[in-house]
């Protein structure tokens, strides 16, 4: 017998559940939108290549990735940069900058499931495309702590680890021409997910003989910026490690600086990040692995065709992802519960009755207000059982004897007190009238 049970790694969310996940979309995009992020539309179907071409064929078995009856690679998107680096270059010259996007969707990645990690995940991806300046990197750092802070967490529940990638990679090339700077980055971005072992067999595996990797190591343990530069001795790092200090100096002036720590254990895997790198972790040590992460990618564009374009952007997951699950621990994730400002009851068959409720009912969401009915023919038990259920704040009782006063019973759920008010006053023409307004 076919079994219709869901795909392992893809989640069904019921309408309460789906009611908390919807509060944290709407604040995540409303703290864009406060900074001047417009929203745009992306497909969900791309070309395997935009993926492979910069991360190898080996990235196909994280995808999900078919022949198209065109015979075109495609592949359902596992992450949004690309796409919008590729918006970007079709209508460059028209687009003013910079540019700032936001859009929130689904991405899939076939990838192992497990706690806060799904292969349907939906993100919030902000970018910001067209300066270098290190005030974009800044109020990237300050739109996600904004989301952060709006969402209800505390300001010592969470931080950004910020490190430049041009700062690793310009250690691993200082230390060694036979080294593979790409490899080394990513071993570098595992090292918090492997023992010491794996990491240096890594680092080993990038062209690091044991010495260098030890000594690289414990450059990295210490942070101290200024040794970097030193030990390097390149321009190539200098420049990184400046550029660094100009965007925490930037977020200082933002307002975010206390949520930034120094961390150069941090890489972000994806190859096509070029400077300044962060991710967001629990501050209380509650969530293990990464809530979010962002960073600058100033190639990429160019690399889809387009003239040169700096980028920076950060995509905090938003359903089947890490930050429910901190909003959960902290306390702080909307509840799963509906929400229903009025249910019309309606009391008898009688065409007038029918009519009566209908026109409050539609009067009522003119005045922009959540208002459910009876679609089912249930007696007055039941339909006020079912506004229970859906967390109704107020019924309005429209029934032959309230019509005989000329009136409609007004009724509020959470204390059970009703009145009669005037049909003539209910609705009135703006407010959200409850019991309280007419007892």
């Amino acid at each position: 017998m076919t079994s219709y049970e869901g795909l392992k790694g893809f989640r069904d969310f019921y309408p309460p559940e789906m009611s908390a996940r919807r509060a944290v979309i709407d604040t995540m995009e409303a703290t864009a939108r406060g900074y001047g992020f417009r929203e745009v539309g992306t497909p969900r179907l791309e070309r395997a290549a935009m993926w492979t071409d910069k991360s190898g064929e080996d990235i196909v078995d994280e995808l999900y990735a078919f022949d198209d009856r065109g015979g075109r690679h495609v592949t359902l998107t596992p992450e949004l940069t690309p796409t919008v680096a590729r918006m970007v270059v079709a209508k460059q010259q028209a687009l003013q900058k910079p540019i700032k996007w936001f859009s929130t969707r689904p991405f899939w990645r076939y990838e192992q499931v497990q706690q806060g990690r799904f292969r349907e995940f939906y993100q919030t991806n902000i970018d910001v495309f067209g300066t270098s300046e290190p005030e974009a990197d800044a109020e990237i750092l300050a739109v996600a702590a904004d989301a952060l802070t709006n969402l209800g967490l505390d300001r010592e529940e969470f931080e950004f680890r910020v490190s430049h990638r041009d700062i690793l990679g310009g250690l691993f090339a200082s230390m060694d021409d036979g080294v593979d700077t790409r490899a080394a980055i990513r071993a570098v971005d595992k090292s918090e997910k492997v023992d010491d072992a794996e990491y240096y067999r890594l680092l080993g595996e990038a062209g690091l003989d044991e010495g260098q990797a030890r000594q690289f190591d414990a450059l990295l343990e210490r942070g101290d910026l200024t040794e970097l530069v030193e030990f390097a001795g390149t321009d190539r790092v200098e420049r990184a490690v400046t550029n660094l200090r100009e965007v925490l100096a930037a977020a200082e002036d933002f307002g975010v600086r206390e949520f930034c720590t120094v961390s150069l254990e941090t890489a972000r895997g994806l190859d096509y990040y070029t400077g300044v790198v962060f991710e967001c972790f629990d501050a209380k040590d509650r969530i293990s692995r990464s809530i979010f992460g962002g960073g600058r990618y100033d190639d990429l564009v160019e690399s889809f065709g387009g003239q040169p374009t700096p980028a920076v952007g950060v995509a905090p997951g938003v359903m089947n992802s890490t930050l429910p699950l901190l909003l959960e621990e902290a306390g702080v994730l909307p509840a799963e519960e509906l929400s229903t400002d009025y249910y019309v009851l309606r009391v008898g068959d009688a065409r007038e009755v029918r009519q009566v409720a209908a026109d409050v009912a539609r009067d009522l969401r003119e005045l922009g207000h959540v208002v459910e009915t009876d679609l089912t023919g249930r007696g007055f038990g039941s339909q006020l059982s079912y506004a229970d259920g859906i967390n109704a704040e107020t019924v309005v009782v429209v029934g032959e004897q309230d019509l005989a006063d000329d009136a409609v019973t007004v009724k509020d759920m959470e204390s059970g007190d009703q009145t009669q008010v005037p049909l003539a006053d209910f609705p009135p023409d703006a407010g959200r009238p409850t019991y309280e307004d007419y007892e």
